[in-house]
């Protein structure tokens, strides 16, 4: 049974943007983590007490731990006390949650298991997926049946700001028991300080999507109000504004759209399991959605202008691919399809993203060439490069959809 005890091994499945910072923060509360991935190369990068991704104070972090031999990364699981499942939930088909890559991490899990251990699925997942993973456990070990814990925690974090709000944030979490419950928050206790609230998986499992459902709906009024105040010709940050200050008004900012594998999945987890009563959260998806394809309009219509007048198709670069500022993280990026799209479309684009080193497929390009050689600057992200762009002066025609 796991207690409130550093002298415990756990085993990490996922060492992405979620698993590994998770991993090093509990290795550097003296927890021996067995982190596993299957991407070799990201195994072998940790090994070297190096990342793969781009997050501030995970580089440091990372290399204490590997050199302190608190955290291994390997391919393959081994025997623990406890198994955390951070992999991904993609969509398969019409925005239906795909959980297979939990499924299979759940079965590469069951030969190591032992009675007494504690399994805490910490992906973003549809309700009803702890349920599967106990499912798949008794199926699999049914010896174990009702002797292993299983809980539920979804983490709560900003890209950017990880390691703090991993340690610092609430976090609720929701066993298949009470005492899977329990079990799970005697381990949280320590490496977190935010309070640890208990609750079931399914209640746990909704509340996850819920709070990334209920910022989507926000940005969604906020990139509504972008597009309303663009054809009304009002200036939508100064009315922004300038409705915030009334004392119950917290209106969000508007952008390219919404992206990550938070907010801008999450919310059809509950549209494809309540279709008929997700009204709401489906609007803001489909708003904010449209957002994207929105910003690649004006694109073209700007470089159309600038063709008119000048004989020419511009040199458009395109600022930004993250799918927020100051990250390297491209996925369900707007900033990403907007680049994407235009390049379709057959227009001069460079895209520039400080983050990265490259794209497979299209160069990048860097600020000081954008600079140089663009004729028009699309500001799709709001990196800190770009805002010391805004505070030099920008002295070429371009377009922000950020502020």
């Amino acid at each position: 049974m796991v207690k409130k005890d550093r002298n415990i091994k756990a085993v990490m499945v996922g060492l992405g943007y979620i698993g590994l910072p998770t991993a090093a923060l509990m290795a550097s509360r003296g927890i021996k983590v067995h982190g596993v991935d299957i991407n070799q190369k990201a195994v072998d990068t940790i090994n070297r007490g190096e990342i793969h991704i781009v997050e501030p104070d995970l580089d440091g972090l990372v290399r204490h731990v590997v050199k302190e031999g608190y955290l291994v990364a390997d391919t393959q699981a081994t025997a623990a006390d406890v198994f955390l499942i951070a992999v991904p939930t993609p969509f398969k088909g019409d925005h239906v949650p795909d959980i297979s890559y939990v499924e299979t991490a759940t079965r590469n899990l069951c030969p190591f298991l032992e009675e007494g251990n504690l399994v805490i699925l910490e992906s973003t997942s549809p309700v009803g997926t702890t349920e599967r993973v106990k499912e798949i456990i008794d199926e699999e070990r049914p010896e174990l049946k009702g002797k292993v814990f299983i809980a539920y925690c979804p983490e709560r974090v900003l890209p950017g700001n990880v390691i703090h709000e991993l340690e610092h944030n609430d976090r609720s979490i929701g066993g298949m028991d009470e005492k899977s419950t329990e079990q799970a928050i005697n381990f949280y206790r320590n490496f977190v300080k935010g309070e640890l609230v208990a609750t079931n998986a399914r209640t746990a499992e909704m509340c996850k999507l819920v709070e990334n459902s209920s910022r989507d709906v926000s940005i969604a009024f906020a990139n509504e109000l972008s597009m309303i105040c663009d054809k009304a010709g009002i200036d939508v940050w100064e009315l922004i504004s300038l409705a915030n200050r009334h004392p119950r008004v917290n209106i969000l900012q508007p952008g390219t759209g919404v992206g990550g594998h938070c907010i801008a999945v999450d919310p059809w987890f509950i549209v494809s399991e309540f279709p008929e009563e997700a009204k709401i959260i489906r609007s803001a998806r489909e708003i904010n959605n449209y957002k994207t394809n929105w910003v690649i309009e004006k694109v073209k219509n700007s470089s159309l202008k600038f063709e008119l007048k000048h004989e020419r198709k511009p040199k458009i670069a395109c600022m930004g691919l993250a799918f927020k500022p100051d990250i390297d993280d491209l996925r369900e990026s707007p900033a990403l399809n907007v680049t994407k799209a235009l390049i379709s479309e057959g227009l001069d684009i460079m895209p520039i993203e400080p983050n990265i080193e490259s794209h497979p497929d299209f160069d990048v390009y860097s600020i000081q060439e954008a600079r140089e050689k663009a004729d028009i600057l699309v500001f799709l992200v709001s990196h800190r490069e770009f805002r010391k762009l805004f505070d030099k002066g920008i002295d070429k025609e371009y377009l922000s959809f950020v502020n």
